[in-house]
This record gives structure tokens, C-alpha cells and sequence, in this order.
């Protein structure tokens, strides 16, 4: 396990952690089934919302999910299936992200026996992970957040 995610507030801790080094919850050793993902924009809030549970237990064992945390469609949760699956603005794309801050064809996130990796399509606006714009493809892990236009999206693989 790459690292351990607070349920309380969402904060990414080392996998050594015992305790949430943001708000001092205790961490819970376990593999989980449920994440719990904050909102980043209090704006996008709703009154009477929750904050967004992703079951991860549904899943075939070992494939990877992207929750959209932020953006226009928060909550929604895509399953990567297929060898290669293609982020962008138009329909033709597995993941469809409706928004004129991004590209037609965005990103691409490959799976293949070593994890996932994802790569900038040659975007107008750039893809990044953990804030950091990539430039060739990168590996994913537990927790990384993709950011594609406004649209912010959490990678996780479920447990195996």
C-alpha cells in the first residue's frame, strides 16, 4: 500500500502512519472498501450533501477507479476497464468530461501488469498529477490526483 487516506478529512499519510498528520484522526490499517473524498471547493458544497463515498468493494479486484472531486460532474466515478482509456470533452471518449477547459482528447490512462500510467493527449491546458504538470506518461498510485481542465479526479485501484 503506497499510502493511507484519513476518512475523516481525506489527508494522503505515509503507509507507516498511525495517525492523520492534518487533523490526528487515528488511520485505519485495514484494507478499506469505502473511501471518503472531500470536497475541495466549499463552493461546490450543497446544503444537507454528503461528502462523496465511493464503494471500492464492487470492483474487480486489481482495476482502477477515477472519482471526479472536483469539476462539474463531482461524484461520478468511472471504472477503467480497457487497455487504454481516453479522458476528453467529446463523446467519442471513454470518459466523457464536458467542459471548455478541456481538449476533445485530453489524456489517456493505460493499464497494463505494472499498474496504470496516464499521458497528456498533447492537451491545450496540460494534464497534471498531484499539481505537477507531466509531460510524458506517469505511473499511477493510490491517491493521485489527475487533473484534467477544472475537473479533478482521484485515482485508486481496488483491493485485491
Amino acid at each position: 500500500m503506497a499510502a493511507l487516506f484519513c476518512n475523516t478529512c481525506g489527508h494522503h499519510n505515509p503507509a507507516d502512519a498511525r495517525f492523520c498528520s492534518a487533523c490526528g484522526a487515528p488511520l485505519s490499517l485495514t484494507p478499506d472498501t469505502t473511501v471518503t473524498i472531500p470536497r475541495v471547493d466549499p463552493l461546490q458544497e450543497v446544503p444537507g450533501e454528503e461528502q462523496l463515498l465511493v464503494s471500492l468493494a464492487d470492483l474487480p479486484e486489481g482495476t482502477g477507479v477515477l472519482v471526479v472531486r472536483a469539476g462539474p460532474q463531482a461524484g461520478q466515478h468511472f471504472a477503467l476497464q480497457e487497455a487504454i482509456t481516453r479522458l476528453g470533452r467529446s463523446t467519442e471518449n471513454e470518459i466523457s468530461l464536458d467542459d471548455i477547459t478541456v481538449s476533445r482528447h485530453h489524456a489517456d490512462i493505460e493499464a497494463d501488469a505494472g499498474g496504470f500510467r496516464v499521458r497528456d493527449a498533447g492537451s491545450l491546458n496540460g494534464t497534471y498529477v498531484n499539481l505537477e504538470r507531466i509531460e510524458d506518461d506517469t505511473a499511477l498510485v493510490n491517491g493521485d490526483e489527475i487533473q484534467v481542465g477544472k475537473f479533478r479526479l482521484v485515482f485508486f485501484v481496488a483491493p485485491g
